[in-house]
Order: C-alpha cells, then structure tokens, then sequence
C-alpha cells in the first residue's frame, strides 16, 4: 500500500485500510487490476503484476496499491477504486502528481511574496 500524505490523510475514509485491504485481496486477488488505463504501454490487457512477486521487466518486488481513478480520496466508492501496482498507479497518476507539485511551488512562491517569471501582480 502507498503511504499517504499526512496532509490528506483526513480525505480518506476512517475506515480506509479495510477498504483498500477488501480490494487488493478479494476481488484482485493480490493482482493488479489495470488494463491498460496507466499508460505505460507495457502490457495487454490485464497487467500480470502479483503482489510480492517479482515484476515482469524490472524483477522488483511487487507492491500492490489502490488508486483513486478520479485522484480524489474522498470518493471510495468500489467503482472509484483500482488495485494497481506500484508501476501501473505511478504512471497513472503522473499527471496529477505534475499538477499538484507545481500548484505546491506557486504556493509557497506566493507565500514568501514571490510570484514566478510572467506573473502579474
């Protein structure tokens, strides 16, 4: 499972960890469950990545996880949610993560009275 952030840990539901536990072991039985949604252009289908063992291409061990298709913890519903490897989840959300780190720059520019090259007032 991928840690989470102290500072959205309050998005989640309290009871998360059962909820991502059901997900990876029931009804993905331990595998990750993209198909191909990720991006990364490395498998047909469904990915044949199986937590703990080692991943096609790389040998590393598997770490299962479960992301959030609309990138928002607060949505938890079944169909919101995807076992995914650590690969797969990575590449999924990497645009999200892009946005999010460049919004968290501009904000602490803003904070010390900075604003980026181009910035109006």
């Amino acid at each position: 499972m991928s840690p989470i952030r102290p500072e959205n840990r309050d998005r989640y539901p309290s009871d998360w960890k059962a909820i991502s536990l059901r997900i990876r072991t029931v009804r993905a039985a331990g595998r990750c469950e993209c198909l191909g949604e990720c991006g990364r252009g490395t498998h047909i289908g469904r990915c044949p990545n199986t937590n703990g063992q080692p991943a096609y291409g790389t040998g590393s061990r598997v770490v299962l996880t479960v992301a959030h298709l609309d990138h928002t913890p607060e949505h938890s519903d079944d169909s919101n949610l995807r076992a995914m490897c650590q690969g797969c989840h990575l590449h999924y959300d990497r645009d999200h993560h892009r946005e999010t780190a460049a919004a968290t720059r501009r904000a602490a520019l803003e904070a010390t009275g900075q604003l980026a090259i181009g910035d109006t007032p």
